[in-house]
């Protein structure tokens, strides 16, 4: 019930779907006043939700400083999560924005610093007609020199939650010395520590795939509106908001 309903919720966290609101809301007022007061909230929306200033500052708040392990360390395995790729009508997997998870994982086996890769993902597709997305990773994992034998799959999971409780149940089955590397995207770092803290598994993060970064000063990067950060901030509040919510249900 908890996945289907934050599927069914995840509309609502567009700044884009708000003004949509607002602006239906606008069309069916009878009233001049009220018509004037919807159109005020979304001009308001619009310029809050496309300044890159405001952007970036929240984002650089939220996100964790990065992280470097030295070639001298080493731990029994790595966990990476799923949501960095997807699969077209046909079932070809295709690699997507968050390919960093992917990236950095495979540096960390590469470099000797883990030597398992936990992969957790299963498919977040409401009507799961696809595969898990565990077994295309475990196939670009082969193609980019992992070893087989290395690779441990968990591919039931749906979101962060399961990601943790499943990734427990297989880690705790085949006895891996603890600490592990926790690899995900920076801006879903913060929840992920949260829940796998509460699931019981003793790990160090390792956050990549950076939204936001400590660049050189750029007048487009502060000032110019831009009317892409509409669904940026889509993400943005998802996480915010699945951080709380996790915290209410108990689940972080």
């Amino acid at each position: 019930m908890f996945f289907i309903l934050s599927k069914v919720l995840y509309f609502l966290l567009y700044p884009i779907s708000w003004i949509l609101i607002l602006w239906v809301w606008r069309w069916r007022s009878r009233t001049a006043t009220t018509r004037k007061r919807l159109l005020i909230s979304m001009i308001v929306l619009g310029i809050v939700f496309s300044n890159p200033f405001l952007y970036r500052s929240f984002v650089m708040s939220w996100q964790p400083v990065p992280k470097s392990l030295p070639d001298t360390a080493h731990y029994s395995a790595g966990i990476v999560l799923g949501g960095l790729s997807y699969y077209d009508k046909k079932d070809s997997g295709f690699f997507g924005p968050s390919a960093d998870r992917f990236i950095q994982t495979a540096n960390l086996y590469h470099r000797g610093i883990i030597n398992k890769v936990l992969i957790t993902g299963g498919t977040g597709n409401l009507m799961q007609r696809e595969p898990p997305e565990a077994i295309f990773l475990k196939q670009e994992f082969i193609r980019n020199g992992v070893n087989e034998k290395d690779i441990i799959l968990e591919s039931r999971s749906r979101n962060t939650y399961e990601n943790a409780i499943f990734s427990k149940r297989v880690l705790d089955s085949l006895k891996l010395q603890p600490p592990f590397v926790l690899v995900t995207s920076a801006m879903h770092m913060p929840r992920s520590v949260a829940v796998f803290k509460k699931a019981g598994i003793n790990f160090i993060s390792y956050p990549c795939d950076y939204t936001v970064i400590d660049e050189r000063f750029d007048i487009d990067n502060y000032i110019i509106p831009d009317i892409s950060l509409l669904k940026k901030w889509s993400w943005v509040i998802k996480e915010v908001v699945g951080f709380v919510a996790y915290r209410l249900t108990g689940k972080a």
